[in-house]
Parts: structure tokens; C-alpha cells; sequence
């Protein structure tokens, strides 16, 4: 796995992933990973993409194989897209297509605001805007705390990918990985992202932007699907039918499908 070596003392991981026809310059695209997680989660859409786009998938700073801040690093939203401007600009990445899932794909509409002229698209899959409308990241922060993370994973496993709709040995294995991540990492990000409201950032988005929720889905709430995509001035809300947990890990296949389509509704406007 290749590594950057990035400002602010990060050393950051990534896959780039290429199967196009050697003499096409194809578009890239950014695979962002959520909170507690890493490039490893996209694994099934590698295949999916790569044949006709670069596809990179990073390890954000302090999770997967990237390096960890020392205590109180100054967490942020910016930061990670600061991060991640870097690591493009070091590989000649200019414009390209983002897609986070979860906190990635907050991580992303808020990169949308700061560097919109980056930019081709945003996708949020089952992405949260406004975290101060919440008590979960509160508790789940005091219970890593109190617990552990596996306390929480443990926890908060099954609305990820939900008993009886997934393969019992993929619940299993996407619940360990978000275990191998630094406890403290994990307790600083969700205190930060307590405090986090994108309400006001949302409708200066110029992006065309995707927000992908699976239709049922107990993750399908307005703050992750229809308010997120009514606040967006070029949002599009795309439920996949039957989709249930985390859609961009439970369906990789559907929800490819609804951004290809998405990406065609843009080409023919």
C-alpha cells in the first residue's frame, strides 16, 4: 500500500486502483471512509469503478494504516479535506468525484464548500449533516470511554449491517475492523463532531451532489436522506429499493448503479 508522506507530520496510506485502457486519461475517483473505519470498507467497489475511472481510496489521518496525532489534535472536518487536497496534489489529481460514506461523506459536502472548484461531484452514502441533533455521538463517546471500543462497535453493529439481511461473516469481519482503530482517536473525533451542524453550509453547495440511504434502511432519517438533499441546491436523494443498514456496504452493487445513473442525468443535462 503506497504512503504518502503529507504536512502536518502525516503519513498517509491510499490504494490507487487503475484498470483502464493504458492510453485513456480517465477521471478519478476519492473513496472516503467513515468514522472508525478505512479504505479496506470499499473493497467491493473497487471492481465496480476501476475499469473505467482511477479510483483512490485513502486512510484517513488516524485510522487504517495512516499515522496517529498525538493527543488533542485539532480535529475537523477541513482538516481531513486539507489532508486530502494534499495527498491529491502530491499524485496530480486535479478535478475529480467524491464519495464518502457515513462521516466520509460529510467530510466531503463540507470539502464541496471549501474547495468547490475541485470538484466533478459529492456523494454522501447514509451521511449524517447536522450532529448536534443527536445524543448518540455524545454517548457513544462516554461508552468507549466507560467500555471500550468494542462496547460500542458490539453496540452499534447490526444498524450497520442488519441480522438477516447480510452475511453473518461480513457483519463479523466490518465489526473488527472498526475495532483495530485507536480507542482515543475515536473519543476525540465524536466529541468533535458533537458540535458539528453543516444546516447553514449545506445551501451555499454548488456541487452536484448525491445522497444515497437504503429505502429500509433504519438509517433511512431526514438528517442522512430528504433534508440533507432538499438543503443541497444540485442534490439528488436516490433510496435504493429493499436497501437496508449502511446501503454502501450492504448493497456496493445498487448503489454503484444509482451513481453511474446520476453521473449520466449530469452528462445529458
Amino acid at each position: 500500500m503506497p504512503i504518502a508522506n503529507l504536512p502536518g507530520e502525516l503519513a498517509m496510506c491510499y490504494e490507487d486502483d487503475n484498470y483502464t485502457d493504458p492510453w485513456r486519461t480517465p477521471e478519478t475517483i476519492v473513496l472516503h471512509h467513515g468514522n472508525a473505519k478505512s479504505s479496506r470498507l470499499w473493497y467491493a467497489w473497487v471492481p465496480l469503478l476501476a475499469r473505467q475511472y482511477r479510483v483512490i481510496r485513502v486512510d484517513a489521518r488516524g485510522f487504517g494504516r495512516s499515522s496517529v496525532p498525538p493527543p488533542d489534535y485539532g480535529w475537523s472536518l477541513s482538516g481531513f479535506g486539507t489532508d486530502l487536497l494534499n495527498l491529491l496534489d502530491q499524485l496530480g489529481v486535479d478535478k475529480f468525484h467524491y464519495i464518502g460514506e457515513t462521516i466520509g461523506g460529510t467530510i466531503g459536502l463540507q470539502f464541496a464548500y471549501d474547495h468547490p472548484d475541485r470538484l466533478h461531484t459529492a456523494t454522501a452514502c447514509t451521511s449524517p449533516y447536522n450532529f448536534t441533533a443527536s445524543t448518540s455521538y455524545g454517548e457513544n463517546r462516554q461508552l468507549i470511554i466507560d467500555q471500550g471500543i468494542d462496547a460500542w462497535v458490539d453496540r452499534t453493529s447490526d444498524q450497520r449491517l442488519e441480522p438477516g439481511h447480510s452475511d453473518p461473516a461480513h457483519h463479523d469481519w466490518y465489526a473488527q475492523q472498526m475495532k483495530n482503530t485507536a480507542p482515543r482517536v475515536v473519543i476525540e473525533t465524536l466529541g468533535y463532531l458533537a458540535t458539528q451542524d453543516l444546516t447553514p453550509v449545506l445551501p451555499q453547495i454548488q456541487t452536484p451532489a448525491l445522497v444515497i440511504v437504503g429505502a429500509n434502511s433504519s438509517m433511512n432519517t431526514a438528517d442522512r436522506a430528504q433534508s440533507m438533499a432538499d438543503l443541497l441546491p444540485n442534490g439528488r436523494l436516490v433510496e435504493i429499493p429493499g436497501g437496508t443498514g449502511y446501503i454502501q456496504h450492504s448493497d456496493p452493487e445498487g448503489c454503484v448503479n444509482a451513481w453511474r445513473e446520476f453521473i449520466g442525468t449530469l452528462a445529458h443535462a
